[in-house]
């Protein structure tokens, strides 16, 4: 295998990841019939052709770029589909970050959350979906709820505005987060009676600060917190962090170990320094607190569990020994990191 190898594709993916997240991609699910083809890949808006879609979807497409997304997927189905599972199946082994479903009928979105969470929890996808007044109750999903959006003389529903909320959350870097990120083409919403418990209870909101219109929190829908999703977990900036680990960890296991590399102790260890030079390169990018000590290592207890499953005296053996003991297959890994938000709250005295 060879250490400097997987070192080096660990630390460039390290080193671009900032410029990785701010070009994620959004897949639409658009209900029309001007044309018989299932899906389009766009790279830009001028790829569009008007041709092939109603105004009202094309105004969709070019709403969703306006947040910089590198890409557009665009499933199409027919308006007479009752659901939205076709293109759901299409998408399930598609490379993007965002989903939205322009225009959704009421009472469907309960079916794309339990997709959503379904592949995030079951499946172990990165995917995410905004979606209008779905109070999911989950990382995966962000609840955008703001009504009659005014853009010059058209007024959107939360519903048709999700396309261009996805496009803004796919095209934001590390650097910073939604909250309070202006959407200028707006030049009026209906306001929120109370925006502190409306963000408090999972929504994202667009708000007025009297001369423009932003991003109220970058929250998504997760209100029920435990011991594995904590306060941070509500925060899309983070979730999306994680998500990248995530998914650059098991592209680089999957792509340069699977099947090519004996599974020996030597070898984990390998791998695990790999990760943490991983770790080292986003903490020096800001991405992770360098104060924290972010280290990924065996995981001794869930490894010894395995152990005792198949007959081994682990009472006997000394913890190195439970590290170094042949685990068939089998990697038992774990990590403790530790994210940066961005700069949101301030709490300042002033003295005379």
């Amino acid at each position: 295998m060879g250490l400097p190898e997987i070192l080096i594709n660990f630390k460039t993916q390290g080193t671009t990841a900032i410029d990785r997240s701010a070009r994620g991609i959004v897949a639409l699910i658009l209900k029309d019939d001007t044309k018989d083809f299932d899906t389009k890949l766009y790279k830009s808006v001028q790829e569009v052709d008007s041709e092939d879609w109603t105004e009202e979807n094309k105004d969709y497409i070019e709403k969703t770029f306006m947040g910089t997304p590198r890409e557009v997927i665009v499933e199409r189905i027919a308006k007479a589909d009752t659901d939205y599972s076709k293109a759901l199946a299409r998408l399930k082994n598609k490379k993007w970050n965002y989903l939205a479903v322009p225009g959704i009928e009421e009472g469907n979105t309960e079916n794309i959350v339990s997709w959503i969470k379904t592949e995030r929890d079951t499946n172990k996808k990165t995917y995410k979906a905004v979606l209008p007044n779905a109070a999911g109750d989950h990382e995966g999903i962000i609840n955008f709820t703001t009504e009659s959006i005014k853009v010059k003389d058209k007024i959107y529903s939360a519903g048709q505005y999700t396309g261009r909320i996805a496009g803004i959350l796919a095209g934001l870097p590390f650097t910073r987060s939604a909250t309070y990120y202006q959407l200028s083409e707006v030049e009026a919403v209906t306001a929120s009676t109370d925006p502190d418990a409306d963000i408090d209870g999972g929504k994202l909101i667009l708000v007025n600060d009297g001369t423009k219109i932003k991003i109220g929190r970058g929250v998504n829908s997760l209100t029920s917190l435990d011991g594995a999703k904590g306060e941070e977990f509500k925060k899309i900036k983070i979730v999306d962090a994680v998500d990248l680990m995530r998914d650059d960890i098991r592209n680089t296991f999957d792509g340069s170990y699977v099947g090519k590399i004996t599974n020996s102790y030597d070898h984990k260890v390998l791998f695990l320094s790999a990760v943490n030079a991983y770790f080292e390169e986003l903490e020096r990018l800001e991405v992770l607190d360098s104060a924290y000590d972010n280290k990924a290592q065996i995981d001794i207890q869930t490894q010894r569990t395995y152990l005792l499953s198949r007959g081994v005296d682990v009472d006997s053996l000394k913890p190195q020994e439970i590290k170094e003991y042949n685990t068939g297959s089998k990697v038992f890994a774990t990590a403790k990191v530790k994210f940066l938000d961005a700069m949101e709250d301030l709490q300042m005295e002033i003295y005379m």
